[in-house]
């Protein structure tokens, strides 16, 4: 196969960097390129800005060759959202503060690198997303009485205990892990943490919001019944990158990670901006987000994948999975301008 001109991915509206990046990689100067000089550009490409290659194993070069050679896309910049999730009151020194969970991780540590992040890196957008929940919440332990439980819940509701799961009567049937009472609408609980950084043009996404469901994704309810405002505002604003932090780590994070990548976002999860509940839940969430194809990085590390002065391979294997995808966001363009 051969890759043609036309696949070259460069920020060049009038063309000349691209002529000359073309030139310099066509080692045969027969006018295309192969799969050994696409190779040769992937190193070019896929490195840190301390001159640190990633390697790229020879199957995912081949995938993304393949799909490049099909589509020779014109790709130019990435848009970045933030997505902020739930650093709430309730989950850091409230009713469900995440340290009396068993990991038993703080919350508030994770206020000072998002806010480092929010004053160092030039994000296109910043969201944060709450849990809104009306006081009659399904997923209250003190609620549990207010539905009737499905015969096949191995706990009934004069036993249950917070963290329990149970199974309400459907239809269909519904499991649903019990939380304290938390993030309450309006309440002192439901606000921001007065500490975390709330910049004039954040978006605020709220969740949780039916009281027959639960949501832990900031994209739709657990069961998928409605979607919140997240994703077309993703879109309206052209995202193609997110990087995502928050509370709690093996929860709503983890949950808006993996359905960030599903939707086909290029996904990049915070690690040490993110405290959870739970360490094997926690790591789970972890093995999900890297075989989705996303990144798990360090806050030390956004500035320079957000400037493109660190570029991962990952990414770039996500985005040609995604251009095979007609319903993907990527494969749609959005966010990229193309060149004419």
């Amino acid at each position: 196969m051969d890759l043609l001109k036309s696949s070259i991915v460069v920020d060049d509206p009038n063309g000349s960097a691209m002529d000359a990046c073309f030139t310099a990689f066509d080692k045969d100067g027969d006018g295309r390129l192969n799969l050994a000089e696409f190779t040769l550009i992937c190193r070019a490409l896929f490195r840190n800005d301390r001159g640190h290659i990633y390697d790229v194993p020879a199957e995912r070069l081949e995938q993304i060759f393949s799909v490049f050679d099909t589509n020779g896309p014109e790709i130019v910049r990435p848009v970045n959202a933030f997505l902020i999730v739930d650093v709430q009151n309730d989950f850091i020194s409230g009713s469900l503060d995440i340290s009396n969970c068993s990991a038993q991780q703080k919350g508030h540590e994770i206020l000072e690198p998002i806010n480092n992040l929010l004053d160092t890196v030039d994000f296109d957008a910043v969201f944060y997303s709450l849990d809104w929940h009306p006081s009659d919440h399904v997923s209250f332990i003190d609620n549990v009485k207010m539905r009737p439980l499905d015969e096949t819940s191995l706990i009934d509701a004069d036993s249950a205990q917070v963290f329990d799961t149970v199974i309400f009567a459907g239809p269909p049937p519904m499991k649903q892990r019990l939380w304290p009472r938390h993030c309450v609408q309006d309440s002192w609980g439901a606000e921001l943490h007065k500490d975390l950084k709330v910049m004039d043009n954040g978006i605020k996404v709220y969740k949780g919001t039916n009281p027959e469901v639960d949501s832990y994704s900031v994209f739709w309810d657990n069961k998928k019944l409605s979607d919140t405002t997240l994703n077309a505002q993703l879109k309206m604003k052209g995202t193609t990158d997110i990087y995502v932090c928050g509370l709690a780590y093996d929860v709503c994070v983890g949950a808006t990670a993996v359905d960030a990548l599903s939707v086909g976002y290029r996904t990049i999860l915070i690690d040490d901006c993110c405290r959870g509940t739970d360490f094997k839940d926690i790591e789970s969430t972890k093995e999900k987000v890297v075989s989705s194809h996303g990144v798990i990085v360090q806050s030390n590390e956004i500035k320079a994948m957000a400037e493109g002065r660190d570029r991962r391979p990952e990414l770039g294997y996500k985005l040609a999975m995604e251009l095979k995808n007609p319903d993907s966001v990527l494969s749609q363009r959005n966010g990229y301008r193309v060149v004419e």
